[in-house]
């Protein structure tokens, strides 16, 4: 099983600015990320579909076609990248690890795709308005409900994002949507801190208590991975959120530690009092810059 080492993506160190749009070129091979966790995290979408499926998957009555795109177009990546991790025969995968198998002739689609991957997969098609959320999975948001987004353009979507509506960043969104082509494949991060190791996290989540060094150990590094492409058979955007999760604690462990703290509290110190609402750190804010200086 591919590693994971913590702190793999660090969009706090300085490559990417906090509510920026801070898009780069991938690969297909790093398209998507199974690593150890993969079937932690299966099995949590797993809990997540059996509790409330509408809370989780929601799609439009005429995406069955882009659904299967999207499946079949995961499963192509799988087999040439990953088969340690997948296993394909005819009409159905293994999860080689576990030996669960999936028959990939299930419907919704979309929704076999997404038992498939720890990534999150959200379509985005062209309406008069701009690009609308028509079909998702999204089993680990973070911190906004799938049911309040769908049918929603991205203005909408994005109501009350700070620097994004009215600012240069929802321009330039709009602007990658219209011209994005179906041989590009990019990504971008965003970061925040949370309060618990929680994937599945629908509701604002502010830091409930004063940080010290010992409740620095109950703080999660939260990073979104999210990348975006153009299906090349509906010309619908495929958006995927992948999310990694670092105990701040494990900050200590690592060889580069000062680095690490040193770019993470210069970005803390430098977000807006908006941001930091938005975030959820208004509060917390100076005390957990402080324990990072400590380091």
């Amino acid at each position: 099983m591919p590693k994971d080492p913590p702190f793999r993506h660090r969009p706090y160190d300085g490559s990417t600015r906090p509510f920026t749009v801070g898009l780069k070129p991938i690969g297909e091979e790093v398209w998507l990320e199974p690593d150890r966790f993969l079937n932690v995290h299966l099995a949590e979408k797993d809990r997540l579909y059996a509790r409330d499926l509408s809370a989780v998957f929601r799609a439009e009555d005429d995406t069955a076609d882009v659904q299967r795109e999207v499946l079949d177009l995961v499963a192509d990546n799988l087999v040439r990248f990953h088969p340690r991790t997948h296993a394909f025969e005819k009409g159905s995968v293994t999860l080689t690890e576990t030996g669960r198998r999936i028959a990939l002739a299930e419907e919704p689609a979309l929704l076999t795709a997404s038992k498939l991957v720890q990534e999150d997969l959200v379509v985005m098609r062209k309406g008069v308005d701009g690009y609308r959320l028509v079909a998702a999975s999204v089993c680990f948001p973070s911190s906004w409900r799938l049911s309040e987004k769908i049918g929603r353009s991205m203005s909408g979507i994005h109501e009350g994002v700070p620097d994004f509506n009215g600012a240069r960043m929802g321009q330039v969104v709009e602007r990658l949507f219209e011209n994005l082509t179906t041989d590009q494949l990019v990504c971008r991060f965003n970061w925040s801190i949370y309060p618990d190791s929680n994937l599945h996290h629908p509701m604002p989540e502010g830091i409930p208590f004063t940080v010290t060094a010992e409740t620095l150990a109950r703080l999660f590094l939260r990073v979104e991975r999210q990348t975006l492409r153009r299906l090349p058979g509906s010309g619908d955007i495929l958006f995927t959120i992948r999310i990694h999760h670092d105990p701040l604690a494990k900050l200590a462990e690592q060889e580069d530690r000062k680095r690490i703290a040193s770019d993470l509290r210069g970005q803390l110190m430098n977000l807006t009092e908006d941001q930091l609402d938005y975030k959820g750190m208004v509060t917390a804010r100076d005390e957990i810059a402080a324990t990072l200086a400590r380091m």
